[in-house]
């Protein structure tokens, strides 16, 4: 079976559509759907369903993918090690990322790569920690910003500390305070990250022991920050979050200075790619510089 094929599934299923896959690879449609027809034909069944919406997986298809993306991995760290043995660099690195780090470290970490790698590809995907733990297991992405713990399955990198804070608008009965009491969240109107993005400041509540009135839901940070301005309630948020904005917020410390642990996770060191292990040291170094910016 040949891996052009493998490739040519790979990037319709990652795009969702039979013409968006051609235009990327620069192939025709008709050239699309006959190297998935004559894998199909090879495998002896069905891996894609079509209607009007695009292209989704069968149950089969489902299956293979996983082997399949298995496959591409270990060409790309051919091609990768083979070009490192040449004294070139080529590749493609995938990383898993939510939006504080997306904001505060991805484009500082990015642009310092680039300078020494300009050949080396990235490709970011952005959601919650759930997600990127699931790209991660499937093998869409080749390492992952997380918030630690994670899987036992993973192997880990720990990076940093964020202090996780209560926010008030100004006008708020608590903003004259430096520090806040969980016994003083207690029946205030919160306004809690969407499921998925809720993990860290959940953990910090049954940590207080405190049972949140939940006024609203939002999956956007920033418009947590900006309901909590108008005075629509309070919330606790990681300090990232706040860094580096103009917030008509006050930021309170929490009694315990509790925070959370920002790490990498890999699903296997041993089979991480040469751009892959770069980029990684590369965003250690970087780290260095950001912290000694804060102080």
């Amino acid at each position: 079976m040949s891996l052009y094929k493998y490739e040519v599934f790979h990037t319709v299923i990652e795009l969702g559509s039979l013409t968006k896959a051609a235009e990327q690879l620069g192939l025709t449609q008709s050239g699309v759907s006959h190297a998935i027809q004559s894998l199909e034909t090879e495998l002896g069944f069905s891996l894609l369903t079509r209607n009007r919406a695009g292209v989704r997986l069968t149950d089969n298809g489902e299956h293979i993918l996983k082997y399949i993306r298995d496959i591409l991995h270990i060409q790309e760290q051919i091609k990768q090690e083979a070009a490192a043995i040449n004294g070139l660099e080529r590749g493609t690195v995938r990383i898993g990322t939510f939006t504080s780090i997306s904001v505060q470290w991805l484009p500082g970490i990015i642009s310092q790569f680039l300078e020494d790698h300009p050949h080396i590809e990235i490709k970011l995907f952005e959601g919650d920690y759930h997600e990127i733990e699931e790209w991660l297991l499937n093998g869409e992405i080749d390492f992952g910003f997380v918030s630690l713990p994670t899987l036992d399955s993973f192997d880990v990198i720990p990076l940093e500390k964020d202090r996780m804070l209560c926010i008030v608008s100004p006008e708020h009965g608590l903003h004259d305070q430096t520090q806040v009491q969980y016994s003083q969240i207690v029946g205030e109107p919160f306004i809690m990250p969407k499921d998925g993005s809720d993990y860290d400041v959940r953990r910090v509540l049954r940590k207080g022991k405190v049972k949140p009135d939940i006024r609203f839901q939002a999956a956007d940070d920033y418009a947590i920050v900006a309901m909590v301005e108008q005075g629509l309630g309070i919330s606790i948020l990681p300090e990232m979050i706040l860094q580096g904005r103009t917030n008509q917020v006050i930021a309170l410390e929490l009694e315990d200075h509790s925070y959370r642990s920002l790490g990498i996770a890999i699903h296997a060191t041993k089979n991480v790619s040469p751009a892959t292990r770069t980029i990684i040291e590369c965003t250690k170094e970087w780290l260095k510089t950001w912290r000694k910016e804060l102080r």
